[in-house]
C-alpha cells in the first residue's frame, strides 16, 4: 500500500516569507547606512569651518597684538599711522595692515561741510547733499530741552516708525536709518565713515582720495598735489599741509587713538577669509588696547 506524499506548500510560502523579510532589513540597513554616511559628511565638514574659524580669530588676534605692539614701541607723538605686515601662524600666512581711524570723516565730530563735500564727491547735488549733511547732524544732536523737536518731527511726517536717534552715531550702520539718505550714498559713504576717530579733522596722509576731496576748499588740483607728495610719508608732512589752502582747516598729519587694522589670511587648504577690527590703544602694560569692533567673512555681508 502506497502512502500519501506529505505537502510541501506551506515550507513555500514561509520561505517566500523569510525572503521578503530579509529584503525588507537589508534594504533599511542600506538606508541607514547612506543617512549615517551622510551624517559623518555633514559633520566632517562642520569640523572643518569650524577649525577654519578658530585658526581665523587666532590669526586675526595675532594681527591686532602685532598692531599695538608697533604703535606701543614708539612714542605716542611719533607712533606710526599706518602700515602693513606679514606672518605665518599654524596652517595660514596672514597679511595684515592698519590705517589710523582719523584717515576716515567721524560721523559724529565731522562738521556739516566736511559731511557735505563727501555726499557731493559720492554724485550727490550740491543741494542735497547739505541736505543730507543736515540730517546726519540732526540724528546726533540732542533733542532739545523745551520746544518742538523739528527734527523727530521730519520722521514722522515722513511716516518713518522709528524716530532719530538724537545722541552720538553709535554704529556706521545707522546711516541705513538717517532720513532721506539714498541707500546708494550710504552704500558708497560706509568706506570712508567712522564712529570711532573722536576728531573733527581727517588725516590728510592716509585718508582715501574721496576723503580728500570732501575737505571744504578743496580743488582738483590741490588733490593731485597732494596724492603725489604725501607718498614720501610723514617727512613730508608740512609740505602736504602746505599744498591745502583753505582746505588745511579741516585737515591733521596725526592719527588717533583708535586704529583699523584689516587682515587677509590664507589657509593651507587654499580657503581665504578676510577680518577687520578697530582697536583703542591703551597706555596700560596690563592691557595695551581694547577691541572696539571685530568683522569676519564667516559673519557674512556687512
Amino acid at each position: 500500500m502506497r502512502r500519501p506524499r506529505a505537502r510541501s506548500g506551506g515550507h513555500r510560502g514561509t520561505d517566500g516569507f523569510i525572503v521578503v523579510a530579509v529584503l525588507w532589513i537589508l534594504g533599511a540597513l542600506a538606508t541607514l547606512v547612506s543617512i549615517y554616511a551622510v551624517y559623518v559628511t555633514n559633520t566632517a565638514a562642520g569640523l572643518d569651518v569650524n577649525d577654519d574659524r578658530l585658526q581665523a580669530e587666532a590669526s586675526m588676534s595675532a594681527a591686532l597684538e602685532l598692531t599695538a605692539h608697533q604703535l606701543a614701541a614708539a612714542e605716542a607723538k611719533s607712533r606710526p599711522t599706518s602700515g602693513s605686515f606679514t606672518f605665518a601662524i599654524g596652517r595660514s600666512t596672514v597679511a595684515a595692515d592698519f590705517r589710523s581711524e582719523a584717515a576716515r570723516i567721524d560721523l559724529n565730530e565731522a562738521p556739516k561741510a566736511l559731511l557735505a563735500g563727501l555726499f557731493a564727491g559720492l554724485g550727490a547735488k550740491t543741494p542735497d547733499a547739505e541736505y543730507y549733511a543736515d540730517r546726519i547732524v540732526g540724528w546726533r544732536t540732542e533733542a532739545p530741552a523745551t520746544g518742538q523737536n523739528e527734527e523727530a518731527a521730519m520722521y514722522r511726517t515722513a511716516g518713518i516708525s522709528h524716530a532719530p536717534r538724537q545722541g552720538p552715531f553709535a554704529d556706521v550702520a545707522e546711516l541705513w536709518l538717517v532720513l532721506g539718505l539714498p541707500p546708494i550714498l550710504v552704500e558708497r559713504a560706509l568706506p570712508h565713515v567712522t564712529v570711532f576717530s573722536g576728531r573733527a579733522e581727517i588725516n590728510i596722509l592716509d585718508a582715501q582720495p574721496e576723503v580728500l576731496a570732501a575737505l571744504p576748499g578743496m580743488t582738483p588740483d590741490r588733490l593731485y598735489a597732494i596724492l603725489a607728495q604725501r607718498g614720501a610719508g610723514p617727512a613730508n608732512a608740512d609740505l602736504v599741509l602746505g599744498l591745502l589752502g583753505p582746505a588745511k582747516a579741516g585737515a591733521t598729519v596725526e592719527g588717533s587713538k583708535t586704529t583699523r587694522v584689516t587682515a587677509r589670511i590664507r589657509f593651507g587648504n587654499g580657503r581665504q577669509v578676510g577680518a577687520e577690527a578697530v582697536i583703542l590703544t591703551l597706555d596700560d602694560a596690563a592691557e595695551p588696547f581694547r577691541v572696539l569692533s571685530w568683522h569676519d567673512d564667516f559673519d557674512g555681508a556687512r
